[in-house]
């Protein structure tokens, strides 16, 4: 089954970019800069970032459904990030060298089915998952901190 992986759109965090740091603090959000890699995986173009690359540490609704798994989590987005990461049948590697949670999801926002695979393996959990009938889409989280990574659904 051939499947989409989309990063964030950067539209509603352009606004952000460039803040003085007490602005930011003032929204809950924290600026950072990357001092190791792999470690700030950006959101948006779903890469980890490079050293030196400033990152904003924000909260974002991931799951906005009116259902019990209505969901927000601390993300990060790199600062002047552009392009939103859109690709058939390709796991980015922030996600392929990293232990994923994968929940499946109906129209509705309830959740169907869920599990943990190392991300070297995604292709096979996101094939079972999107093969069940009423899944409409997949929300793959990094396992360890539990944070939003991105969306899958069938291409």
């Amino acid at each position: 089954m051939t499947f989409r992986i989309t990063g964030l759109d950067p539209a509603p965090f352009r606004s952000l970019f460039g803040l003085p740091d007490a602005d930011l603090a003032a929204r809950g959000i924290r600026r950072c800069i990357a001092d190791e890699k792999p470690g700030y995986p950006d959101r948006i173009e779903l890469r980890d970032v490079d050293k030196g690359e400033s990152v904003l540490l924000l909260n974002f609704t991931h799951m906005a459904a009116d259902s019990p798994y209505r969901s927000s989590h601390a993300i990060y987005v790199r600062e002047g990030a552009q392009r939103t990461y859109d690709r058939v049948g390709d796991v980015p590697e922030s996600l392929r060298s990293r232990l994923i949670s994968l929940r499946a999801f109906d129209d509705s926002g309830m959740m169907l089915d869920a599990d943990i695979i190392e991300g070297s393996q995604l292709e096979q959990l996101i094939e079972r998952l999107l093969a069940i009938p009423d899944v409409s889409f997949l929300h793959a989280h990094f396992a360890r901190r539990g944070c939003y990574a991105a969306r899958i659904e069938r291409a």
